[in-house]
């Protein structure tokens, strides 16, 4: 197994048992990450986000699949299983991961899924019938984002 493989397989494996400080040290220092809800996080902001989302996950349920990767790149594909603590509602996420690799650190990670299949089942009727809107995408990431931000306030040393 090529050594970025092993990276992106300790990654996994450290979400599954949430231990979110094995999976922030997987990152280079100033790497980037991008999915539907978190566009934009870079260096520690990273790290701080899959800590918080271990920490709060109380029934977070990680399985990885298709790991593979080269010198330069990589992917994966995820699942997650989880209820939502805002809304209380049952969430089963079907992801597809990208890497780039520098230094045999994660570089780039782009996560990729679906936000109206997710707002349909993280908001239930609202997310049916609003969900595909720009209007409640932006919302659901800018309380994602108030949510991170009010975690990183809570533990100021991760940022």
């Amino acid at each position: 197994m090529h050594p970025n493989a092993e990276l992106i397989t300790r990654f996994y494996t450290a979400f599954a048992l949430h231990d979110g400080v094995t999976m922030a040290s997987c990152y280079a220092p100033e790497a980037t990450f991008s999915d539907p809800v978190f566009p934009s996080l870079r260096g520690p902001q990273i790290g701080a986000m899959w800590r918080m989302l271990c920490d709060q996950g109380t029934d977070l349920v990680v399985r990885s699949s298709q790991i593979q990767a080269d010198e330069a790149t990589g992917s994966a594909h995820w699942d997650a299983d989880y209820t939502l603590s805002t809304t209380g509602r049952f969430v089963n996420n079907h992801i597809d991961a990208r890497f780039t690799f520098t230094d045999g650190k994660i570089a780039k990670h782009v996560d990729n899924f679906d936000l109206y299949a997710w707002t349909r089942m993280a908001l239930g009727p609202v997310g049916l019938l609003l969900g595909w809107t720009p209007l409640v995408q932006k919302q659901v990431r800018a309380q994602a984002a108030k949510g991170l931000r009010r975690w990183l306030e809570q533990h100021p040393e991760l940022a």
